[in-house]
């Protein structure tokens, strides 16, 4: 791949269809929202796809642009250039969109920073050392000799991945890269504070309620271990209504603690028991979800899922803490 063959599709292709993983977070939301700003500067027709419904605290950042959720009786048939942003392989699409990925005759390029990318797209830009897929995305713009297109609508998205995949600036990922990034956006006149305030300042009671009583209940610490973990079954979430991403960084509660290491989230769900693992100070999660637990991720944050209830898992995970 030559960035000088991708700008020529860029520039040559009309019709751009720009997805991203299942269960988007800030990275994802803000990748799609970025690129998008980006067929509109170009003046390029886009949809930009979910598998899933994105998070409600992230649904205003796509206020102004065409999206949709994955539906299988339409064809996209229209689209000739395909983006895959913040995800390295069909399956993070989840079914029926995997199959509609495979299948696509559009070109297909890739915009990721996770590990071990799978070879699924014409053009593939994989940068594991950046902090999140939307510094890869400005990483690109620069390579493309495009960055004189950066806009305050492009510089939202771009910022929106970056304060939420580096966990407002503090994870080892950050860079004086990053931060000189965040100097070009904030150029623009994006006015970063509103990012952060929609992302973090937008709770309601019951969420509150939710993270209070998974904090006070259901905190299990493994002191000997510098292990930490959270459980929520499907009841005691309907208990407090819970809603898509009320959940969102609680497993990151558990590494506040002082001298804990690693953190586990397992949350139970209708198809089974979905789990978040973080982690810090040289002790890495990717591997052992990978091995266990069907997922995979980054060194220090990586997620999995167990088909069983939670009844079932949660002693299974316990077994295996010596493995972390």
């Amino acid at each position: 791949m030559t960035y000088t063959n991708l700008l020529a599709q860029l520039k040559s292709q009309d019709n751009w269809l720009i997805t991203t993983h299942k269960g988007p977070d800030g990275d994802a939301v803000g990748s799609v929202v970025a690129w998008a700003a980006l067929a509109q500067q170009l003046g390029k027709n886009y949809l930009i796809v979910f598998p899933d419904q994105p998070a409600a605290y992230l649904c205003p950042f796509l206020e102004s642009y065409n999206w949709e959720v994955f539906a299988q009786e339409n064809s996209y048939t229209q689209q000739q250039l395909l983006f895959a942003l913040d995800y390295n392989a069909p399956g993070r699409v989840g079914d029926p969109m995997s199959v509609f990925l495979t299948d696509s005759n559009a070109t297909k390029v890739m915009l990721d920073h996770h590990p071990e990318p799978a070879d699924f797209c014409e053009y593939k830009i994989s940068d594991t050392a950046a902090c999140s897929t939307t510094e890869v995305i400005y990483k690109t713009l620069e390579k493309l000799d495009l960055v004189h297109l950066l806009n305050e609508p492009m510089a939202k998205g771009l910022y929106l991945g970056l304060v939420t995949d580096t966990g407002s600036f503090r994870f080892p990922s950050v860079s004086a890269y990053t931060h000189r990034m965040v100097v070009a956006l904030l150029e623009t006149g994006l006015q970063h504070f509103l990012i952060h305030e929609a992302v973090y300042d937008v709770n309601s009671v019951t969420r509150l309620q939710l993270r209070g009583y998974a904090i006070a209940e259901k905190l299990e610490l493994f002191a000997d271990k510098r292990i930490g973990l959270i459980s929520l079954s499907k009841e005691e979430l309907k208990r407090f209504a819970y809603q898509k991403g009320d959940t969102e960084g609680l497993v990151n509660v558990i590494l506040s603690i002082e001298g804990y290491e690693v953190g586990v989230f397992l949350m139970e769900t209708d198809e089974g028991v979905k789990l978040s693992f973080r982690s810090k100070g040289g002790r890495f999660v990717n591997a052992f979800a990978q091995k266990y637990f069907a997922g995979g991720g980054h060194q220090y944050a990586a997620g999995g899922f167990s088909s069983g209830t939670l009844t079932e898992v949660l002693p299974l995970l316990k077994n295996l803490l010596d493995q972390l």
